[in-house]
Formats: structure tokens, C-alpha cells, sequence
């Protein structure tokens, strides 16, 4: 059973592709513990899509203490009483961070990051959620969450590319890496059913997921 098997899953990927909602997906059908980024409560992320150059760096570092406290509370508890869920990777904050930071702003933050990153476990399982960055937009337009209206298609497809380099190197855990452009899991269930299909069957520490209508 894919609960017995992966005790703390991840889902990871761009804005848009629909990570958060795989999530919940995952951890109802097994009662899973989730743990997901809460983006609504950054109060710089709206001024970031603004005028990225001036809030970058406050909007990173609120990622950054927010992502580590929600860990470290999880840490306090017993980790593998339940099976986790989570829609992030603390490893990819250094990434966003890479992303829009100039340089000065990067090494305070890699400097801060250094010092307070916890020691975290290892994820049993990476589900990467790729989308084109046309898709990305499509679905961010139709969700229509007030702080990303600003969001360029150009700002997701340099998001997209990130992703792609940091996930081409990433090697902690198994990863399954999933186009989404012709399959959703969110909306249509028996796309979900296949995917949990695939997941169980994994048997390398990298595989790849492109299901064509």
C-alpha cells in the first residue's frame, strides 16, 4: 500500500502546476498529515510581483523562517507517526532565492539560511509537477488569488527553467517527475487514480511520468 510504503511525500514544482491541490488529494485518500507553504500569509509577496527588485530579499527571507518554523514544529512531534504530505522542499528556497536576489542580497541570504536551516528528514518520495509555462498562466488566471495578478507567463517560464536545473541535480530521494500538460490528477479522477498507480510501481530513484490523451 502506497501509504505503508512512502511515510513522508512531497510534492514539488512551479506556481500554478498544482502541487497544493495534489496534496490535499494524497492526503485525504490515505489520512494523511499535511503540511503546506501558506503564501496568503506573506504580507511582501503581493509588493514582490509589483516590483520584484525592491521586495525580494524581505519576501525571501519570510519564505525562509516560515518554511524552517513549520518544520522545526513538526520536528517536535513524533515525524513518521502518520504519513506526511507536503507541497514544498525546504532545498528549494535556496533556489527562488538564486532566482531574485542580486548578489549582495544572495550572500546575506545564503548567510542567514546557513544558520538557521534545521536538520530536516529526507523525504521517501519527490513528485515533481511539470507544466508549459501557457498552462502555468492559464491555471494561476483561473484560481484568481488577488496577490498574483501582476504574474507573467516570462516570470513562469524562467520559474519553470529554475525548477528543471535544480531538479536535473536533485538526487536526495526518489523523484518522479510528472508532465501535467495532459494529465489532472486535481480535476479529473481517474487521472488521479493513474497517477497513484504509477507511484506505487516506482521502483527506480528517478522515473519519468508523460501521459499523452
Amino acid at each position: 500500500m502506497l501509504s505503508e510504503k512512502y511515510r513522508h511525500i512531497v510534492i514539488e514544482g512551479p506556481i500554478g502546476v498544482g502541487k497544493t491541490s495534489l496534496a490535499k488529494l494524497i492526503a485525504e485518500r490515505f489520512s494523511a498529515e499535511l503540511l503546506l507553504e501558506k503564501p496568503e500569509e506573506n504580507p511582501f509577496l503581493e509588493k514582490f510581483y509589483q516590483d520584484p527588485s525592491r521586495h525580494a530579499l524581505p519576501t525571501q527571507l519570510f519564505f525562509l523562517f516560515q518554511r524552517i518554523g513549520q518544520l522545526r514544529d513538526l520536528a517536535q512531534r513524533d515525524f513518521f507517526e502518520n504519513m506526511v504530505v507536503s507541497d514544498f522542499l525546504l532545498e528549494k528556497d535556496r533556489m527562488f532565492a538564486s532566482l531574485t536576489l542580486d548578489e549582495e542580497e544572495l550572500k546575506l541570504y545564503q548567510q542567514i539560511y546557513n544558520h538557521q536551516s534545521p536538520q530536516t528528514s529526507t523525504p521517501d518520495l519527490v513528485i515533481y509537477l511539470q507544466a508549459p509555462p501557457s498552462t502555468l498562466i492559464e491555471r494561476v488566471q483561473k484560481r484568481g488569488k488577488s496577490y498574483e495578478a501582476p504574474m507573467t507567463e516570462a516570470y513562469l517560464a524562467e520559474l519553470s527553467d529554475a525548477y528543471s536545473r535544480f531538479f536535473y541535480h536533485y538526487d536526495d530521494s526518489p523523484l518522479l517527475i510528472v508532465n501535467t500538460e495532459h494529465l489532472n490528477p486535481v480535476d479529473h479522477s481517474e487521472d488521479f487514480e493513474l497517477l497513484l498507480r504509477q507511484i506505487d510501481s516506482m521502483k527506480g530513484r528517478r522515473e519519468f511520468f508523460n501521459w499523452s490523451e
